[in-house]
């Protein structure tokens, strides 16, 4: 029998695991990536390493594998119960959390552990930058600040594409963004055909259903099996955001072709003044008004200290 201890506080709908205590949850379960294929995956400014992957990852990638296994079992029941088959449609799990949380990183780490159990070896990942309108519209529209904020998206898009993929539909297409040209791809596109697991991560994919008037209208999340949502301290965020722009700098905005190569010739004091504007203006109003109150409905959240290392994980009672 396990030791793992959960903290159950009263009235909380989660309960508490330290980051040894979920380690434990592992059980006996084998580490499927290898040192290099971790590095491929690891953020531009963040320490992913095997020990990261084997007390957090794998527990959660056993977490939800039991999960698609319950929730197939409860398919044949309907399918059972009403007398007629019917198709199998995608386990969707959806990823929260704030721009250089490492959001994008824990769905690729997830998306491979998912993948190498033979009970579901086709998992899927898009994201949603894909669904921000071009940079054409939103300059039409005075959005361009507000990238990454809700209104910025193509909602009725992206509902349109969780909906088809939830519904079993054989092929559907999600649009392709491009982080060298800051914009969506016009003629680009990616295929999802049927998965047995989609992961969809973003800003903003846990926002609940909005009202107006008498009408309730539906949103993404509400197609979710289960939610992560990555979250940290609002100051360590911001210096890792500024870390990763300093980096960028040195990298990616080097390219003529990219849309900051701009930046790439500041200096290292205005490039953090510069960041620091981006992230005050931008980020933390995004991040405190439609990010953060979120957290609470996702099925499990992933604190991370100021070194990007998990500390805590809360996963929601049943």
């Amino acid at each position: 029998m396990s030791d793992t201890v959960a903290t159950e506080k009263c009235g909380s709908p989660f309960l508490t695991f330290s980051r040894l205590d979920w380690a434990q949850l592992r059980a006996s379960m084998p580490l499927t990536l290898t040192e290099s294929e971790i590095s491929a995956m690891r953020g531009i400014n963040e320490h992913l390493s095997v020990n990261e992957v084997s007390e957090i990852h794998l527990p959660i990638s056993r977490l939800l594998s039991l999960h698609v296994a319950a929730t197939r079992q409860l398919h044949q029941v309907r399918t059972t119960f009403l007398g007629r088959p019917s198709p199998q449609v995608p386990y969707v799990i959806g990823i929260a959390g704030s721009v250089a949380v490492g959001k994008s990183t824990i769905a690729r780490v997830l998306q491979t552990l998912l993948s190498r159990w033979p009970e579901h070896p086709k998992v899927d990942l898009v994201t949603t930058d894909g669904f921000l309108y071009p940079n054409a519209v939103l300059q039409q529209r005075d959005l361009m600040r507000r990238k990454g904020f809700p209104e910025s998206y193509d909602l009725r898009r992206l509902l349109s594409f969780v909906r088809d993929v939830k519904s079993g539909r054989s092929e559907v297409a999600a649009p392709v963004y491009s982080h060298l040209h800051y914009d969506v791809l016009a003629d680009a596109s990616q295929t999802v055909a049927q998965p047995d697991i989609l992961i969809l991560e973003g800003l903003n994919v846990l926002q609940h259903a909005v009202r107006r008037g008498d009408v309730s209208r539906l949103f993404v999340s509400d197609y979710f099996d289960f939610s992560l949502y990555v979250d940290a301290d609002a100051a360590h965020i911001r210096n890792w955001f500024l870390d990763r722009f300093l980096r960028l700098r040195d990298t990616a905005f080097q390219d003529p072709n990219s849309y900051f190569h701009r930046y790439s010739t500041l200096s290292q004091q205005q490039a953090l003044q510069t960041a620091g504007e981006i992230w005050e203006q931008i980020n933390a109003v995004n991040l405190r008004e439609n990010i953060a109150p979120t957290r609470e409905r996702a099925s499990l959240i992933l604190e991370k200290g100021h070194d990007h290392l998990v500390q805590r994980v809360f996963l929601r009672k049943l």
